[in-house]
């Protein structure tokens, strides 16, 4: 099976431009929605980048075919001949469910909902729907592109057809689908935030500086990438929102260590601001 015909992106910010990038490389019709024009123009603009990227490394030898099955727009309706729509708006469950509502009175009854949440529950964002058994979670990583793992994560009422053809779509992407039962903070997140914690919280304690305990993961427990480093790359704001979910799900464990309110509060988020733990010079 391949990708759906035409694939709708809800948000133009990295995940979501990341995640049209990766529909328009597997041959799809990709149409994203932003919210206002300034925003729709951004949008554009990291999707084309990442084309051109892909064309540099060789990935897409003729870019024309990805660049005319791109649109964008500010009209959720051009979500109407989507077989797929997929949410990457903030990590904020009231936006969430109120974007999910809204496009599903948009889209075709037998097209299928995913959200690109990594923490809030399937089934609470279900609730909302009329059509819950054609909705489901699509977690991608960032950067999306040089990431092989999406996360399906499946609600108590999400059809196992609708599963078996997103597990399809996604190996069509050349990524590795995981099928995770709804659970807070699904399996990656959990885990990912908690390490991160506790990086951070040896932080602030003095243990070491962020290269050295990332470099103790990396070397010793043969992680790719430290978890401050990782912090950097997701986020600390995407983090700390994250966090602070699972804290209220599953208790103190996974409270926000000061240090990250701090860096959040200062505009401190990691590499798509230049700075967090480390200093970013690359392109944002």
């Amino acid at each position: 099976m391949s990708v759906p015909g035409t694939v709708g992106v809800l948000g133009g910010g990295r995940m979501g431009a990341g995640i049209a990038h990766a529909f328009l490389l597997a041959g799809a019709r990709v149409r994203l929605v932003e919210r206002d024009d300034a925003s729709a123009d951004a949008a554009r603009a990291r999707v084309l980048a990442s084309i051109r990227r892909s064309v540099d490394r060789g990935d897409l030898p003729d870019p024309g075919h990805a660049i005319e099955s791109f649109a964008v727009s500010t009209d959720p309706a051009t979500f109407a001949t989507a077989g797929l729509v997929i949410e990457a708006v903030p990590e904020d469950r009231e936006l969430k469910a109120e974007a999910l509502t809204r496009i599903e009175q948009l889209v075709a009854r037998d097209a299928v909902l995913a959200t690109n949440s990594s923490s809030i529950s399937i089934d609470e964002l279900a609730a909302t729907l009329t059509r819950p058994e054609r909705f489901l979670g699509l977690h991608f990583f960032n950067p999306v592109p040089a990431s092989t793992l999406v996360e399906l994560v499946v609600g108590s009422r999400t059809e196992r057809s609708v599963v078996d053809a997103a597990r399809e779509w996604v190996a069509t992407l050349r990524k590795t689908p995981v099928v995770i039962r709804d659970s807070p903070g699904f399996a990656s997140s959990r885990l990912g935030v908690l390490l991160g914690l506790e990086a951070i919280r040896m932080l602030e304690e003095g243990v070491g500086d962020a290269a050295d305990i990332d470099a103790a993961m990396e070397l010793g427990y043969r992680h790719p990438m430290g978890p401050l480093r990782t912090t950097d790359v997701v986020g600390l704001d995407v983090r700390l929102g994250i966090a602070e979910e699972l804290a209220r799900e599953l208790g103190p464990r996974f409270e926000p260590p000061e240090l990250l309110r701090r860096m959040v509060d200062a505009g401190k988020l990691g590499r798509k601001s230049g700075e967090g733990f480390y200093v970013w010079n690359e392109e944002r």
